[in-house]
């Protein structure tokens, strides 16, 4: 019997949102209406959860639309994304705790419904190192779960020496909301064993995936720890698999090579361990893009991070959603374009097929 998983749409906040790749739309420009209508749309197709993405030159602020969309949803799930800095970390429990109430009780009333999405970048105009920046988020990720859990804080660490009570305003729980948290280096998964609670991936093929999970469910249990996996990916569902191909073709029919490359290059992310990986991939495709059995990687010329999609019909993409779920994948965060369509798509084709719900740790 296959588990339940969690199935998340996402919000183009970072000027992320084209009816062909590479050219810039007017009309899918990230601006509060539009990417607001991306997660009314996705609550009423039955999402459980939707990422709202962090970008710093990119598109709207986080916080600010995550604060005004909470207050237009009744179900959904909000997984906020915070870049690490952005935030005194004490200030970043009560920023937490203040969404959670904003966004108000799930449907057994139980505890919130926000998650936060932990992305240990740098700040603009800082220059950081990879390990003492993992080392950082895996502090704040401490000080805000103790603050957030109720309890006193007495921290001494390499970034921040702190002694303080928690702020008065709790979550909805009295509890720290799940950290959903990626990196595929060395020091990014020992942040991730360490502190969060949901290891996200990117795409990559049943083997690189499978090896990955084995090797954090390991890192975790050394730290005495367990973890859940997400997996981040686009998706382009239709109802035969040349239909589906086609209109993957059509999306890159207008991609200027250079402009693909600019927008590649633009993200501040854009050198990090798991963008390369995704360039690996797109390297080892084939000549139509497809580095396995329904997974292609053409979104990726146009696209830094996630850049592949799962591609087929419903059969085709729940047989491969099915299999990740075999390897240990429990929350899925998927997006296609344009968002609002491709949502509409796959709430009326695959969704209803799955056995699906919230994510509960």
């Amino acid at each position: 019997m296959t588990q339940q998983c969690e199935v998340a749409w996402f919000s183009a906040l970072c000027d992320d949102d084209y009816e062909f790749l590479g050219v810039p739309d007017p009309a899918l420009k990230s601006s509060w209406e539009h990417c607001r209508n991306i997660v009314l749309r996705a609550e009423e197709g039955g999402f459980d959860n939707i990422l709202l993405p962090s970008g710093y030159e990119l598109g709207l602020d986080t916080t600010a639309f995550a604060a005004a969309v909470a207050t237009q949803v009744r179900r959904i799930k909000l997984l906020w994304a915070t870049r690490m800095g952005e935030d005194w970390p004490p200030q970043l429990a009560r920023r937490i705790a203040t969404l959670d109430r904003i966004l108000g009780p799930n449907a057994a009333g139980t505890g919130g419904r926000l998650n936060v999405n932990i992305i240990s970048s740098p700040m603009p105009g800082e220059t950081m190192d990879s390990a003492p920046r993992y080392r950082r988020g895996t502090e704040i990720m401490k000080i805000v779960r103790t603050l957030l859990n109720g309890e006193h804080l007495d921290f001494q660490g390499e970034f921040f020496n702190l002694k303080l009570d928690p702020a008065r305003i709790t979550t909805i729980s009295g509890k720290c909301p799940a950290f959903y948290f990626g990196g595929l280096s060395h020091e990014a998964r020992e942040c991730a064993a360490e502190a969060a609670d949901v290891y996200l991936m990117w795409p990559d093929t049943m083997e690189n995936v499978r090896e990955v999970v084995t090797d954090m469910k390991a890192r975790a249990a050394a730290k005495g720890r367990t973890l859940k996996f997400g997996y981040r990916a686009h998706v382009i569902v239709r109802e035969t698999e040349d239909e589906a191909r086609a209109y993957a073709d059509r999306l890159l029919s207008k991609l200027d090579e250079q402009a693909g490359q600019a927008i590649r290059e633009k993200s501040l992310d854009a050198k990090n361990y798991g963008v390369q990986r995704q360039q690996e991939l797109r390297s080892a495709a084939d000549g139509d893009g497809f580095v396995e059995e329904n997974l292609w990687t053409g979104i990726g010329r146009a696209r830094s991070g996630c850049g592949a999609a799962i591609v087929g019909t419903p059969d085709q993409v729940i047989a491969k959603l099915k299999a990740y779920q075999d390897v240990g994948m429990e929350a899925f965060i998927l997006s296609g374009y344009p968002h609002v369509n491709e949502c509409d798509m796959f709430a009326r084709y695959v969704l209803p097929q799955l056995q699906h719900g919230p994510l509960t740790l």
